[in-house]
Formats: C-alpha cells, structure tokens, sequence
C-alpha cells in the first residue's frame, strides 16, 4: 500500500475475520501497536493520522480473537510513492541506417509508485504516438522503433510521471542521426518486447502482455489461444497491437497466449502461459473426540510456495500425534484441547496467502432423538429387510440389537454390519417381531426400537405377452396378480421406459379390477410400437412383468431418391429403403409429374414389376423435352406406404416429332382461297425446341406438292390465296411436323375444297305483311341451287324505314325462307329485301318491297276493373276501352291468370267486357286484362290478386280497381 506524505489512511479488516469478532489487535514488522494520537482503531479498522515514510512505513497486520480462537489477517505493506530526477548527463548519439530498427533507453531514476513512460521528439509539447512503427514498453521505459525512416532524425526525451504524486521528470535528449554509408536490407521480424513464458494471475486483477517486433518491412502484430478458443471479448488491445490486456482475469481466461509477428520476410511467435492463481481454503470441522482430522493447504505460484500452519495466530506445536507434510495438516486422536482456529499460510518472495478454519471436537452419549429406528418395516416374505441404527454418538458407540429380551447374533441370514445396520434375508413369516438397536460409547448408553412387519409378497400371475398386431387393429395386454389380502396394489405401464399419462393418451387406457390392471391400445399406429412394461407396487413390495408389441404396417417412404442417366425416353432412378415397418417391402411402383400431368400418374419401368430387394430401376416411354419429376412409393403385405420425396426436376433430352396433327380438314374461306385446318399438336408432344408445321397441297390428280412452313407451334390453319383457283376445286393435303431435331411424320392425306362462290342471282317473289304495329312477316322463294356453287347456308333479310340508306339497314339472318321482323315502329313504311348466302359470302340483294306497319295498340288499359269470387268462380268485369284516332281500334280483351307468382299463365280472349273463370279453390291468383287490337295487345290493366278462400263457408268479395287503385266495394 504506497501512501502520500501529510494525509491519512485506514487498514480494513477482511470481513471474513471479522464475524463474530470480540478484540482486534494490530502489528507493525512483527511489534505490536499502542493506540496513541497517530493511531486509532474503528471497529476493527486501524486508522494512521499524518502518516510519514520514517514512523509508519512496515508489514501491518490485524490479529482478531473470540471465543472460538484466533487468527491472522494477510499482511498489508505500506510504502511512500516518490520519484527522483535524471541524471544530468548528456546522452551518446545513436546513428542508425535508414530501414534498420533501434532500442532507445530510458533508465528511468530511482522510484516508488506506478509510474508511467512516455517519449518526447525534438522537445515537441505533446508525447510520441506510438503506431505499428513505434512502441514505449510500459516495463522498461524503452522507445522501440520498427524500422527507421529519415523523418525519425532528431532528439528523444524518456519522460517519466509518477501516477501517485503526480511528479513528472524528463530525460537528457537522446540524439538519433541518419547514416549514409548503405540502406538496410529487408529482413524477418525479431521480437524485441515479449511476455514471460509462465505468469500466476490472480482473480479479478488486470493482466497486460506486451509483444513488439523490429524487421524491415514493419511487421503486423497478432494475438492467439494457442488452443483455439476465441480471446476473450473484454479483451483489449492498443493501436500498436503491442499490448494485450485482458481485465477482470477468471479462471476461464487462463491458458497458452502467442504473440505472432509477420512480414513478408517471414514471421516470429513469442508464446506464455497465463496460470490462474486459486486461493487456498478450508472448510471448518466438527468432529467426533478421538477421530482423526486432516486438512489440505493448496496454494500455486512460482517459486513454489512454503507453507505454515498456526492455531489461534500462533506457530503449531507438533506433537506425536501432529503430521506436517507439504501443505497437508494431519491430527489423529483429536481431544477437546485441540479445539480451534487453524490457519494455512503459503508464502513464497512475492508474498503470501491465508486460509483459515474452525475445529471445534465434539463429546457426547448415543443420542437417538434426531434418528430413531424406524417405527414400523413392512416386508415381504423371502425378501431382505435392512434396519438402520444410526445415533449421534461422540466417540463413536458399539452397536447390539435385541429381539424382545433376547441380544441377537450374527447368523445365516441375520448380519449385523460393521456401520451397525441388522440385515435380514429370506425373511419368513417367523422374523415378525419388536427390534431393539443399543448404542453405547464411554458417556453413556441409549437404545430405539422398530416393529417389522412380514407381509405375502405380490405376484404377477397373468403376464403381458409380446404380441404382433397391424395398424389399426385393438389388442389387450393382461396383468394380473395375487398379493396380500391386507395390501393394495397400484398398477403402473411403461412404454419404452417411460410411464404412460392416460390423460394424454387417445389409444391407450387400463382396463381391469382390484387384481388387474390390463392395458388395451385401440387403433394401433406404428407409434405403439416397443417395450411396454406392467409395474405393481405395494406398501411392501414392487414387481413387473415385460412385454414387447410390434405393429406392422405399411411402409415408410423410401429415401435418398437420385436420378441418373437420362434419354429422350428414359431415365435411370436409384434410391434407398425405408423403414419397412415390421413387413418386408414386396414391390416398390414409381410415379412421375410433369406440367401438362393432373397430379401423379403411374409409369412404366424395366423390369416392369420392381422387387422389394431391388433399389434401382429404369422408366420408360417418357415424352422428350418434357420436365419430369419422379417419387417412388413402397408396398408390402400390409399396404401400400407413403410415397418419398420428389426427385429434383429433370428435362428428358429432344428427339424428332413422333406425332402427326390430326383432323386435318378445310374448306371454305373467299373466293380464291384454300383454307387448310388441324388440330396442334400439345406442347408434351413436340419433343423439342423451334417446334413448327409442314403444309403441303396439290390440286387432285397432279404430282407436285406446293409446300410452306409455319413456325409457330400454335399454329392450326393456313390460308393460300390465288384468285385463279377455280370455286370448290378439289386439292390434296397433308400436314407434317419438325423441330431442330428433325422432321417428324405427316398425316394422311385428305381431300379439301377450295373457297366456294358467291350466290349469283338474288331471291324471287319477296311478299311482306304487316301482323301489328311492331311485327312484319316477309316470304320469298328459294334461289336455285344452280345459281351457287355451294350450298345455300342461309338467308339475310335487310329492313330499314323510308328515308334512311340501305347501308344502314337491321339485318336479320335465317335459314328458311320466312322471316319474322320485330321491334318495329307503328304506322311506319319500311323497305325490305333479301339476298341469299353461302360459305363464300351473300349474293345480290333482291328488289326492295314497301310495306307500313298497323296503327299501336290502344295506350289506355282496361279500368274499373270488379270481381267476385265465389266458390271455385271468379267473375270479372270491366270497362270498354275507346282507341284513339291513332290508335288501332279494340278488337277483344285477352284476360291472363295463372297461380301466384311462378305458376304457369292461362290465357283467355274475348271480345265482351266481362268473363267467369273457373279455378279450383284454396290458391292465390294474379290477374292481368289486356286490349285486343289490331296494331297488337295493347296496355295491362297490372297484376290483381285474388286471394285464396276456404270452401267451408262462402264469401263474396269485391274490388274495384281504377289505374293500379284498390279498393274493397264488400265485405260479407
């Protein structure tokens, strides 16, 4: 402990020593100390007032005493921090070549305290940096440069402070010139600055290892574990990388450290171990008088330490009876005297530690009061029973035991052990009794007694028995026994060593009575399978009986699935076997998927059918350029199993098209033209890339095919144009396929038409009528069929009113030869005309008739509408509608009715103002009455309803409804 001059300071007693503490007493370099003015003590702490380097400088230590003893405290040296001056004496000159490295000395002055170093260059205010070039050693003050460079020339300061007296004082400048006779060459790094090789760490101090290596060019320092474990992550390390400091040491940071320095010369390695420096300690010791005491002292550090043991602070007499070996203490015999404070004390030249413990030596009679004989033993006939004695007893007390009256001996079957424990075996009903342990040692005597109790021992008489079953059967695994009618047994299962939660269980319950605890698994999974265990307890005794279950059922997915070679139609698979699941796989079956597939689909493979034994296989008829992925599914006797996983996606390689197009057909199109169709091919079977088709055609009966390619894969019809071609010639075709490969087949031959010609003459003896006002109806006879060259597929019928261009005409198509227009304007002249059509387009049109709608239909509906219902008759009754002067005059009355509102309408027309309908009774009905005229039906008088009525009795009702408005005129 390094002090300051004219302050104060306090020794702190370890709060280890101070427990239970009555006196405290201090020394100083072995001299006790008299409390005065310069000295205190403060509970326990001794306080130093004006502390000085002459009076109070030494060794202190603390001696605490209680009642249990004494011991020492560690000592605490006390020493005064100064710093002398540098000598005055001018410092040589250091010339150095250029690339060449050089050690500058401090020589630091005479001190005491932490001290730090630092360098000044050319009297500059601030201190040197150090960098990867240049390093300060914090133990030796020296300034080491790498590898010089011109810009080092100058002067160098060693500048040294004293961390506790703030004292700073600086160096003669040392002088460092260039030389110029040569330029160092490169060389390897040598490490100048190193670590010890072995370095005791105490717990929680701080450690910092310096490592700096000159060589030409600077070499890089790194640190390491020599045994491969990370450096700590507190760890810290400076700029330079010469220091490594690791805080708060462990145990855990101990261990082989290397320092590496490398250029690219070479590199050089500096190793030291770091050795985790353990305090030493004892455990205190109550022990039995006469018993024989050792302790173990264990210290490291180096040099080897020495050790000593005191008792109640005082040297240790050795005695006849007392062994001193090393840091081992050993006392045999220990007696009452020997009670007390021990301390280990392991020293060596940089200082030394303590270890202190208590012995307190205990004398007393047999006590059973904590560990009596057990009150009660239940066992079971034939078994072992072993009875504890065990009373606190010092010295340790001889051991007897008694029967009744009767002191017991060993026998065959009887032992009494040497720790005092009566063992009994092959216990029959006769061992029944009253057992009596009597401890004695030279204080006293003492005893305690138990009662054991025989028992019937419990037997499993109906066993489980191992059992094969299949998935989703239900089986009962028996367990059954016979025990002591006065004992109640408890019935546990284990599956593979683990007892089964039937709360947590969906298949397994316990079935069975007071004797029986059979266990049914329904619906076996292959999880059930294993080890299944019965366990019965008792008060008394346990017993079990095993059983093993093996479920079969399908088999597991096969693994490991590879694809190897593959072709245009072809690919090799090899995978590995899955758990078969207590069933030999029979058959393994392989599937594949490609884009144009729905799901898994079935393929076929050499051989065909692929054995259980066999774990390679090859498909075949595979669709080239096709994308596949492929799984393999497993069966057995059992089922058919989980397929594996898909394999990766393959593409099988291109071939030459296989397939044609077909339904190659044609015909129509305009005049001049040949239209060629067909079906395309899907993309699965175009088997490679730049897939396109072949049209070829020739007029029938000639030898040359005329021939184009359309390169487009989607393609499904061509068209040749030449307007010399004759209407419905007939040509040869034919449609083939290729891809980069190659040319694929082409399809049959087949006959097409070309473009048929329009009709040449228009139709005859066009009649139109007017049927309403919105409604015409136009006849004409057919064209020949001689004035077509195809067939007549149909008519269009052209309508448009006066005035209006018959470019803009309503055109309605048919395929008879009536037309019925509709939609049309009342009292309106429209022109019509009709031409004829056929697959190449419509012929002439026909000459224009005039026809004129009828007059519209009376706007006004029928109004005041009554109606009665009575029974299964409803009479109605209206008023007579009066046409307009541009209306179409009244003809009748159309009266509409069906039931509610999805039933099926009757109609009925007349042409007076009322009517009786007969309808059945028990619905309800809508009612709608129209105008009759002839421009059409004319406006709705709107839905009436009449509601349903009861046939039991008769009502009359009536209402009167004006334009939609109801009301009820009688009420019976």
């Amino acid at each position: 402990l390094r002090l300051l001059y004219n302050t104060f300071f306090i020794l702190l007693v370890d709060e280890y020593l101070c427990l239970c503490v009555l006196l405290y007493r201090w020394k100083v370099d072995g001299r006790e100390i008299d409390m005065d003015l310069n000295y205190n003590l403060v509970e326990g702490n001794l306080l130093i007032n004006n502390p000085h380097a002459t009076h109070h400088g030494g060794v202190y230590q603390c001696i605490a005493t209680n009642t249990f003893g004494t011991i020492l405290s560690r000592e605490a040296k006390v020493q005064f921090a100064y710093l002398q001056n540098f000598s005055r004496k001018p410092r040589n000159t250091v010339s150095v070549r250029e690339g060449q490295a050089v050690v500058l000395l401090c020589g630091p002055p005479p001190h005491n305290g932490e001290i730090k170093y630092s360098w000044v260059f050319n009297g500059r205010p601030s201190f040197l940096l150090q960098d990867t070039r240049r390093f300060v050693s914090q133990r030796t003050g020296n300034l080491y440069i790498a590898k010089v460079e011109a810009s080092d020339v100058g002067n160098y300061t060693c500048v040294v402070r004293n961390m506790m007296t703030n004292a700073t004082v600086y160096s003669s400048p040392t002088p460092v010139e260039l030389r110029r006779d040569a330029v160092m060459a490169e060389y390897e790094p040598k490490i100048e600055v190193q670590f010890p090789e072995r370095l005791h760490v105490t717990k929680g101090s701080s450690v910092k290892l310096e490592c700096f290596a000159l060589g030409n060019p600077v070499p890089a320092i790194t640190w390491r574990r020599t045994d491969g474990n990370p450096l700590p992550g507190k760890m810290k390390i400076n700029h330079s990388n010469g220091v490594l400091e690791i805080p708060y040491f462990r145990p855990e940071d101990a261990g082989a450290y290397e320092c590496v320095a490398e250029n690219s010369r070479g590199k050089n390695i500096a190793k030291g171990q770091l050795i985790f420096q353990s305090m030493i300690t004892l455990k205190d010791a109550h022990m039995a008088i006469e018993a024989n005491l050792q302790w173990e002292c264990r210290a490291s550090g180096k040099p080897k330490p020495v050790y000593r043991w005191l008792k109640n602070g005082e040297p240790l007499v050795l005695e006849d009876r007392i062994l001193l070996e090393g840091g081992r203490l050993a006392i045999s015999r220990i007696n009452l005297l020997d009670s007390g404070m021990y301390q280990c004390l392991a020293e060596n030249e940089h200082g030394a530690i303590y270890a202190s413990a208590e012995l307190k030596v205990v004398a007393s009679a047999p006590d059973f009061s904590k560990s009596l004989v057990k009150k009660s033993m239940l066992i079971q006939r034939g078994g072992e029973v072993i009875m504890e004695c065990r009373p606190h007893a010092s010295p340790r007390a001889s051991i007897s035991w008694r029967r009744g009256g009767e002191f017991l001996k060993d026998s065959r079957r009887r032992t009494i052990m040497e720790d005092g424990t009566l063992r009994i075996t092959n216990i029959s009903k006769s061992d029944g009794g009253r057992y009596t342990c009597v401890a004695r040692n030279p204080f006293g005597t003492s005893s305690s007694t138990g009662t054991l109790v025989v028992k019937e021992p419990t037997k499993i008489t109906v066993p489980p028995l191992s059992v094969d079953a299949t998935v989703g059967q239900s089986i009962v695994l028996p367990c059954e026994v016979s025990r002591d009618s006065s004992l109640d047994p408890t019935f546990k299962w284990f599956f593979n060593g683990k007892l089964i939660d039937f709360n947590k269980q969906d298949h397994i319950e316990m079935i069975g009575g007071e004797s029986a605890g059979d266990l049914m698994v329904r619906n076996i999974q292959l999880k059930h399978s294993g080890k299944y265990v019965c366990m019965v307890h008792t008060v008394v005794d346990s017993v079990s009986a095993a059983a093993d279950l093996i479920v079969r059922g399908p088999p597991g997915a096969p693994e490991g699935l590879m694809v190897g070679e593959i072709t245009d139609s072809s690919a090799q698979l090899s995978w590995g076997s899955g758990p078969d699941n207590h069933s030999p796989v029979t058959t393994y079956s392989i599937q594949a998927r490609t884009p144009f597939s729905i799901g898994w689909q079935a393929v076929r493979t050499v051989p065909d059918s692929v054995p259980g034994q066999m774990f390679h296989a090859t498909v075949i008829d595979l669709n080239p350029w096709v994308d596949y992925e492929f799984r393999v599914v497993a069966s057995n006797n059992v089922g058919v199993g989980e397929p594996s996983m898909q394999s990766k996606q393959i593409r099988t390689k291109a071939a030459v098209p296989e397939v044609a197009p077909g339904n190659v057909s044609g015909g129509g199109g305009s005049r001049g033209e040949l239209v060629i169709q067909w079906e395309p091919i899907p993309e699965e079977l175009q088997n490679g890339e730049e897939f396109g088709y072949i049209v070829a055609f020739r007029s029938l009966g000639t030898t040359t095919w005329k021939q184009t390619v359309l390169p487009s894969p989607d393609a499904s019809r061509y068209t040749f144009r030449n307007d010399s071609i004759p209407p419905l010639s007939q040509f040869e075709v034919k449609v083939g396929v290729y891809n980069n490969e190659g040319e694929g087949p082409s399809s049959h031959v087949v006959v097409v038409y070309s473009a048929e010609e329009e009709p040449s003459i228009a139709p005859s003896r066009v009649l139109a009528r007017t049927l309403s006002a919105s409604e015409i109806e136009v006849y004409w006879e057919p064209i020949p069929q001689t004035a077509s060259s195809g067939k007549i597929i149909g008519y269009e019928v052209l309508c448009w009113e006066e005035g209006v261009q018959e470019s803009d005409a309503e055109m309605v198509k048919v395929t008879d030869t009536v037309a019925l227009l509709s939609g049309l304007m009342g009292s309106t002249l429209y022109l019509i005309s009709v031409r004829a059509q056929n697959s190449a387009g419509a012929g002439p049109s026909s000459p224009a008739v005039n026809v004129t709608t009828k007059k519209p239909p009376p706007s006004q509906p029928p109004g005041n509408i009554e109606w009665n219902l009575t029974n299964s008759k409803i009479f109605l009754k209206w008023e007579h509608v009066k046409a307009m002067g541009n209306e179409s005059e009244v003809t009748g009355y159309k009266v509409v009715y069906r039931q509610n509102w999805l039933g099926k309408s009757s109609v009925v027309e007349t042409n007076r103002t009322s009517v009786e309908l007969q309808v059945p009774s028990g619905e309800d009905y809508l009612i709608e009455i129209k105008v009759l005229s002839g421009g059409g039906d004319g406006s709705s008088s709107g839905p009436i309803r009449i509601p349903k009525m009861s046939s039991k009795r008769l009502l009359f009702l009536s209402f009167t409804i004006h334009r939609m408005n109801f009301w009820v005129s009688k009420v019976p």
